[in-house]
């Protein structure tokens, strides 16, 4: 089993910046597993953000965050990081941590292991 649990989420104001943190744990979780962050608004289906391989040599972005957003990881401590910067209202949803990729990065189909997720919400 693979538990991941994400932190970090809150209230911002539109411009502003928040480092959400996914920590994995489990006795079959590996650090070699890719990683990635998917969010869910409201009426919304989930969609991909951010990925990154497990070496952290490879990441790969929505469009609608490069430039602002940048995923991270540190295989010490089990644990990836999306710093967000330059938050804008329609960033917000809840975001949820995904491990183990099986194909497409950007197909929440695509990931073995989920989060419970984080909410974020940016004010205008």
């Amino acid at each position: 089993q693979v538990q991941l649990v994400e932190s970090g989420g809150g209230l911002v104001q539109a411009g502003g910046s928040l480092r959400l943190s996914c920590a994995a744990s489990g006795r079959t979780f590996s650090t070699y597993y890719s990683m990635a962050w998917f969010r869910q608004a409201p009426g919304k289906e989930r969609d991909f953000v951010a990925a990154i391989r497990w070496s952290g040599a490879n990441t790969h972005y929505a469009d609608s965050v490069k430039g602002r957003f940048t995923i991270s990881r540190d295989n010490a401590k089990n644990t990836v990081y999306l710093q967000m910067n330059s938050l804008k209202p329609e960033d917000t949803a809840v975001y949820y941590c995904a491990a183990e990729s099986r194909g497409d990065w950007s197909s929440n189909y695509s990931w073995l292991y989920w989060g419970q997720g984080t909410q974020v919400t940016v004010s205008a």
